[in-house]
């Protein structure tokens, strides 16, 4: 069931688990795809963290988070090996026994004979969860991931984590879905950095960012401009492009 809209904003922070994203073996993309997803419905992700496949690292860092956003959205470490540990370290983050899961028993029982595969003991480590979580669905290979509290664990292969959050964004509670304008400018950052950054103290309620580029011979900048109010966005669009050609005049 979807929550209804809120007037406050809610936040959310990403936690990226495994050795093989700091070592650069593996290529995060979860943590882009989340944003991407998210912000049109209103959720600012607010902070991502990545760290190691250990469990005191990943207790302190889901407890810091937990506490400072409405959701905390994990990827990695839920997998059929002796280091997915995040199952783990989740149970001992929120103090409730990891058990193993009797519904995702069931669901991994019926998937893997349907396929004349054996449900061995690796694959059964799937079904590990706090106490009292929900379950995440997940339509890609049906182990599920689960939500603790205020954290949301997910699988790391990027085709999963995406159909769980597919699962997942119907059942949150949702602010009026932000406003997002966007102006280009040929401008680099340099010469309307000033300018822009009194617009934006001008605008507190809304985010308003700068994101340059580079052709390899030109530096020019998008300036994206978010917020709830659609009458407030459109005034810091109109306030940015008259800055904007101002300065076109002056250079």
């Amino acid at each position: 069931m979807t929550m209804p809209p809120t007037d406050k904003p809610p936040t959310a922070a990403m936690l990226v688990i495994g050795d093989e994203i700091l070592s650069g073996r593996t290529k995060d993309r979860n943590a882009g795809h989340l944003a991407e997803r998210l912000d049109p419905v209103g959720i600012a992700l607010r902070e991502i963290r990545v760290v190691p496949d250990e469990t005191a690292r990943i207790v302190d860092a889901v407890n810091a988070l937990r506490r400072s956003y409405t959701y905390v959205f994990t990827s990695g470490g839920i997998g059929p090996t002796h280091d997915d540990i995040t199952a783990a370290a989740i149970a001992e983050a929120v103090g409730q026994p990891l058990i193993e899961d009797d519904r995702a028993i069931a669901i991994l029982e019926e998937y893997y004979h349907e396929r004349n595969l054996p449900f061995t003991a690796a694959r059964r480590r799937m079904t590990r969860m706090p106490e009292g979580s929900s379950l995440i669905q997940n339509r890609v290979s049906a182990a599920p991931g689960f939500v603790a509290l205020n954290i949301y664990v997910m699988a790391g292969i990027p085709s999963v984590f995406s159909a769980m959050l597919d699962a997942v964004l119907p059942t949150l509670q949702l602010s009026e879905p932000l406003k997002i304008e966007t102006v280009a400018t040929g401008l680099g950052e340099g010469v309307f950095g000033e300018a822009l950054a009194e617009i934006a103290e001008r605008y507190p309620s809304m985010s308003i960012g700068s994101y340059p580029r580079h052709d390899g011979t030109h530096y020019t900048a998008e300036i994206v401009i978010r917020g709830i109010d659609a009458g407030a966005v459109a005034d810091a669009r109109a306030d940015i492009i008259a800055m904007l050609d101002e300065l076109v005049g002056e250079n």
